[in-house]
């Protein structure tokens, strides 16, 4: 049965032995590469199988199924929650200081209304740039021109910290090359010295290509499926216990 308990087990048993695989193939070992789990759709239940299996990082797409979630679980002090999806800017005070990683900044009034209410709330906001490689017009995300404006802006703020990039590659047999990209892009960002820190955060990667990502220098792979199994219909959405 999707999301039963032994079957999450078993998957992220699984994967954490294909992630130390794909690991070793760039020099790294299994605690180099951060495990998300992409909770959309998926029960406080299903998150806490996972937690107990050993992930941490859980990762949202919608504000509006999200803070429901972390109301359920705000025992559990040791998860980490991340926004995947992209992020309205009129949801953003909803989800500031709730969240250990924004990946989807993608443009200047997106990065200054986090600003704004980090400021607000006296915290500092960690970012990722989400960077559309392929250009898809369905997709959010910036150019590759845009990031570098955009790294270049953020380096001004003082409530945010930008860690690195993100990307969604298209639905192809083979991302390699945009993950090999995103590499490059952010190894010229360092290199250039375009922001006050260097960036060393790539998330990229999902269930069905995340070793290729993780060759190609994954920090963060976003995985939904292969550790929950298929998702229930979108009129049988879980989002309770």
């Amino acid at each position: 049965m999707p999301g039963s308990s032994s079957v999450i087990s078993d998957n992220i048993n699984n994967i954490n032995e294909k992630v130390k695989a794909a690991a070793a193939k760039s020099g790294r070992g299994l605690s180099d590469i951060t495990i998300l789990a992409a909770s959309k759709t998926r029960s406080p239940k299903e998150i806490l199988e996972a937690f107990n299996n050993g992930i941490k990082v859980f990762g949202e797409n919608y504000v509006q199924e999200f803070l429901p979630k972390i109301e359920s679980l705000v025992d559990y002090k040791d998860i980490s929650w991340h926004i995947i999806g992209h992020l309205q800017k009129n949801k953003v005070k909803y989800i500031t200081g709730k969240v250990g990683l924004i990946h989807s900044v993608d443009s200047v009034l997106l990065a200054k209304t986090i600003e704004k209410h980090s400021i607000s709330q006296n915290i500092v906001t960690n970012i990722l740039i989400e960077v559309n490689l392929a250009g898809e017009k369905t997709k959010n995300g910036a150019t590759i021109d845009e990031a570098y404006n955009l790294v270049k802006e953020i380096n001004k703020f003082q409530g945010l910290s930008l860690k690195g990039l993100m990307v969604m590659p298209p639905l192809e047999k083979n991302n390699r090359k945009y993950f090999k990209s995103l590499r490059e892009l952010i190894k010229d960002i360092n290199d250039k010295n375009i922001y006050k820190a260097k960036l060393s955060t790539l998330s990229m990667g999902t269930s069905g290509d995340f070793e290729v990502a993780i060759e190609e220098g994954a920090t963060i792979i976003r995985l939904g499926t292969i550790i929950f199994g298929n998702r229930p219909p979108k009129n049988q959405t879980r989002i309770t216990n």
